[in-house]
């Protein structure tokens, strides 16, 4: 069973990094900076990532290992991404 606290926790990290990506692509819009693009999906896969797990686990009925894994490599993704912002 999926305990509410757990699922809660995980939607406010959705949003807040939802609104992160949307604060940073407004910047990219306003100032035209590239690195800012590439925040906004960092911070897109983050969330993504933050809710993936749990939701391929319970859907697909994988083992919490192959949607654990799959969780990491999505929010990896979006650290890049991030960091790929700073270095420019």
């Amino acid at each position: 069973m999926i305990e509410v606290p757990f699922v809660l926790a995980k939607l406010i990290t959705l949003a807040l990094s939802l609104a992160v990506a949307y604060l940073a692509y407004h910047g990219y819009r306003r100032h035209g900076r590239e690195p800012m693009l590439y925040v906004a999906a960092g911070f897109v896969f983050i969330g993504a990532g933050a809710i993936c797990e749990g939701l391929i686990y319970t859907m697909f009925g994988t083992s919490i290992l192959s949607a654990g894994l799959i969780q990491a490599a999505i929010v990896s993704s979006g650290m890049v991404l991030v960091l790929v912002s700073l270095t420019k």
